[in-house]
């Protein structure tokens, strides 16, 4: 049954080769066991030992795709991770906590971290050969679906130029006339390799062009990992309960303001008693590290006549919604536009990437057009420009963000429901390709309130769902990200599976 899941893609499944896969000896199925696989209940045929036959009167072939997934995962083997285990333990005693970012390390909802081995389309795989439906997607730029075919060709044709110049490219030129023409806020733009660097630039640049060095942050939102922005940080430093980071000396956060995501009065407090020394206000404009947190209605718009009433820059913080809420981001979904704007993930179409750019009198502060220093060995490699440009691309067709809208509205509120009827206090929602959900009643709208969620309860949750095939971010405090790649199969697929494990949690 699992080579059949494995060749569900390449061969179709068919009332006789289930037959032929799952018979027993035992009685044929009834009426009241297909009712039950239609709900999710695929547990059913460990329960009852039933067979195929010929003279059933409801077929396999009547069974929707990710029922028929659901039996696959159920009967084939118990869920094994024998070799990330290995890989896992070895990997502590060369790396701190055995990774390379902190959140991967499933800290906060226990179990072993399982370890990929390769991931095609909207699907992961480990070393232990386990099959997971990821709504991760390498914590986002998967937006077009991992390991895209013609972004894959696109790579080799220029990996055999170069994997890096050093020096200006056309590429460099191409992918950002693209940002240009998508972002609204952005009329110059500067590509370097993160979102953390893109954020540190960003900052500087605030400061160079008001010549003011505070700056507001919101709790629970996160910009990278540089000095200033580890203060009330989301992402990992939320998931795994840390204090401000030791090792950051307080002259570096005592410029850093902080107040409540979605708080208008307290942002106009901190520039009351602030007066004249605020560089910006820079924030997600839709949480993402600190789970899925969207703003309130008059929130972005508030923070934008405050900013410009104060003569403070607003910045948006796009690493994360740039290019998923819409083409040209969460400031063209919300119609808000900011002075500057921080750029990651999906413009590198899975390779290591950052950019920040804005008006172009603010943006001409950059050296060598102007005195703000900035710079970077790898910035605008040709590969993560291809890899950029053919993201976009493909992100251009038309029904792109209608589509995801859809498969994650169904998601969402398949999620939702199943947890409900279950019994679980349980709220969230989404926007395009990128949603959320928490273990409390809700609404959240802020750090202090996401915090509400019980945390023990999604580590149950986690690990019922990668035990069933679904890879979900290892926190309650990271949002997740659907792609194009994802189908009304994989929806549904997940849904059963939510059921299955709301029910026993």
């Amino acid at each position: 049954m699992y080579e059949l899941l494995r060749a569900e893609q390449e061969s179709p499944i068919t009332t006789d080769t289930m037959a032929t896969q799952l018979a027993v000896p035992g009685r044929s199925m009834l009426a009241s066991d297909w009712a039950g696989l239609r709900r999710g209940e695929s547990n059913i045929f460990l329960q009852s030992s039933c067979s195929f036959s010929s003279s059933s009167s409801t077929h396999v072939s009547s069974l929707p795709r990710h029922i028929i997934r659901m039996l696959a995962v159920s009967v084939e083997k118990k869920f094994v991770t024998k070799k990330s285990e290995e890989v896992f333990t070895a990997a502590k005693e060369l790396m701190p906590g055995g990774v390379n970012s902190p959140v991967r390390a499933f800290k906060s909802v226990g179990g072993q971290p399982i370890v990929f081995d390769r991931v095609k389309g909207c699907k992961a795989w480990d070393v232990d050969g386990n099959e997971y439906v990821d709504y991760v997607g390498t914590w986002g730029p998967a937006i077009i679906g991992h390991s895209d075919d013609k972004v894959n060709a696109a790579l080799v044709e220029a990996l055999k130029k170069g994997t890096s110049f050093g020096a200006p490219c056309v590429l460099e030129n191409e992918l950002a006339e693209m940002v240009i023409n998508a972002v609204p806020s952005i009329e110059m733009v500067r590509f370097v390799n993160s979102g953390t660097e893109a954020c540190m630039g960003m900052l500087r640049l605030a400061r160079a062009y008001t010549g003011k060095e505070k700056i507001i942050k919101f709790e629970g939102c996160y910009h990278g990992h540089a000095d200033s922005f580890l203060v009330k940080a989301g992402s990992g430093v939320a998931t795994l309960g840390l204090p401000d980071s030791p090792g950051v000396p307080k002259a570096a956060t005592s410029a850093t303001l902080t107040v409540a995501y979605n708080d208008l009065d307290g942002v106009k407090e901190l520039f009351s008693t602030n007066k004249g020394e605020i560089a910006a206000v820079v924030l997600e404009p839709v949480v993402g590290n600190a789970g899925f947190i969207v703003p309130k209605k008059e929130f972005l718009g508030g923070l934008r006549e405050i900013t410009l009433v104060e003569g403070a820059l607003l910045v948006f913080d796009e690493v994360m919604t740039g290019f998923r809420l819409a083409y040209g981001g969460a400031q063209e979904y919300f119609g808000i536009t900011p002075d500057l704007t921080t750029l990651g993930k999906i413009i590198g179409g899975g390779l290591p990437v950052g950019a920040y750019g804005g008006r172009k009198e603010i943006m001409q502060m950059v050296a060598p057009a102007g005195p703000m220093y900035q710079a970077g060995t790898l910035s605008g490699n040709p590969l993560a420009m291809t890899a950029g440009i053919m993201t976009l691309k493909r992100l251009q067709q038309p029904g792109t963000y209608e589509y995801l809208d859809s498969i994650t509205g169904k998601l969402v509120a398949g999620l939702l429901k199943a947890g409900h009827e279950a019994g679980h206090e349980l709220c969230g929602g989404h926007i395009r390709g990128m949603f959320g959900f928490f273990f409390t009643a809700g609404p959240v709208y802020s750090f202090s309130d996401a915090k509400k969620s019980d945390t023990g309860k999604f580590a149950k949750f986690h690990r019922g769902m990668l035990e069933r095939g679904v890879y979900l971010a290892p926190s309650q405090y990271e949002a997740g990200f659907t792609g194009l790649a994802h189908t009304e199969d994989d929806i549904n697929f997940t849904i059963s599976a939510a059921k299955e494990v709301f029910q026993s949690i």
